[in-house]
């Protein structure tokens, strides 16, 4: 089932529950979902991978908000961010682990043959595809670089 079928179906789940933060937190990605695939020169359902962006996305913003909300002592925010936070995270691939991450980015390395520091462009670029959704862009790149450095 698409992503944007999910969304809808726990929406209606969410409506007769009465669960009102996370019937925000839904709405709020139906609405990613619905700007991206109303784009101008767009046609179409968005593909998995730009589906998985989208949420990514939305999950990051609910952790820098969190963390703002956590330094400014706003609990009543922060509980909120935490809560849409979780209803997101129920879509996004299961995260890699640490070392599931350093096999997958050795894996990489290994495949195009990246020897030092130089590399790193070319080898962020394809973790970056492979592993969105699966593993945040910093913790990727934090890994590449300590990788590419023995």
């Amino acid at each position: 089932m698409a992503l944007k079928q999910r969304i809808e179906t726990e929406i209606k789940s969410a409506m007769i529950a009465k669960n009102k933060v996370r019937l925000t937190a839904l709405r709020a990605i139906k609405s990613l979902i619905l700007l991206e695939e109303t784009k101008e020169g767009f046609s179409g359902a968005l593909p998995e991978e730009e589906e998985l962006k989208l949420l990514t996305k939305a999950a990051k913003q609910r952790k820098d908000s969190a963390e703002i909300y956590e330094k400014q002592n706003r609990a009543d925010l922060l509980e909120v961010e935490l809560a849409e936070l979780a209803v997101i995270q129920e879509f996004l691939p299961k995260a890699l682990s640490e070392e599931e991450l350093t096999q997958a980015i050795q894996e990489i390395i290994g495949r195009i043959g990246a020897s030092g520091p130089q590399d790193m462009g070319k080898v962020m670029g394809i973790a970056s595809k492979e592993l969105a959704g699966k593993a945040d862009g910093k913790a990727i790149a934090d890994r590449v670089k300590t990788l590419l450095a023995k």
